[in-house]
């Protein structure tokens, strides 16, 4: 019993000395000072922020930097909060080390397309949220110009994402626009020559049309006679031919 009674105090002790230990260690690294700020962002995203905008602007508490101000008195979840609500932000973690490192890791919002709409001009995301223009970064999207299309950015982010996962519709519908009557017209990079998709129905078997439409005809290189190539009409592909002198 004895033996056992001196085994428990000498536990007891160890535990004690351990949480005194453990609280002086704590209180020391919360009166650790910040000393340097890192900010990385996600490899490949847009730069539409940079490290001193995020460290000037976004990573501020009490008015002033938080470089320099004590690990306990850091507010992560209001800073985090913060980062977060910037327009071009995606995803974000802020977080402090035990070297006193304080660290935030960003994720920019992805443009797919640039919006000119009621005197709008602003991009969007896949997502469909408004992303502003940056003077830091000048995203080479598709530019998709109409009236009132804020009412239909879900039917505008499905087309453009559909063509933007296609090489080279990607490359070559570098703009669309939505006529007051609801149907998109496409330009393009390789002719003086328009496509009119028509509405947002049967989208597969448009792009298929007009696929197979290009496969030909830059094949035979008959792609400039043309003016105007519909894609609207079921299982056919309706032309207009430009005028012999060559303009429309």
């Amino acid at each position: 019993m004895i033996k056992k009674g001196g085994t428990y105090l000498v536990f007891l002790c160890l535990m004690i000395l351990l949480s005194i230990l453990y609280g002086f260690t704590k209180k020391r690294n919360q009166q650790k000072k910040i000393e340097t700020i890192e900010v990385e962002f996600e490899e490949g995203a847009n730069p539409f922020l940079t490290h001193e905008t995020v460290v000037n602007k976004l990573l501020i508490q009490s008015q002033e930097t938080v470089k320099n101000q004590s690990k306990s008195i850091i507010d992560l979840h209001n800073l985090e909060n913060k980062v977060l609500s910037n327009p071009y932000v995606e995803r974000a973690s802020v977080f402090i080390t035990l070297g006193g490192l304080l660290k935030t890791e960003i994720t920019q919002k992805e443009p797919i397309a640039r919006i000119v709409s009621n005197k709008e001009v602003y991009y969007v995301d896949k997502y469909g949220a408004k992303i502003p223009l940056s003077a830091n970064f000048s995203a080479r999207v598709p530019l998709v110009s109409g009236k009132n299309l804020s009412n239909n950015i879900g039917e505008i982010t499905q087309l453009v994402q559909f063509i933007s996962k296609d090489d080279f519709l990607k490359k070559e519908i570098i703009s669309i626009r939505k006529l007051e009557t609801k149907e998109y017209v496409f330009n393009v990079r390789s002719g003086n020559y328009v496509i009119e998709f028509g509405l947002f129905d049967n989208v597969n078997l448009k792009f298929k049309k007009l696929k197979a439409f290009y496969n030909k005809t830059l094949k035979d290189k008959t792609i400039n006679k043309y003016r105007v190539i519909n894609v609207k009409y079921h299982n056919q592909v309706v032309c207009t031919k430009q005028n012999q002198d060559g303009e429309q």
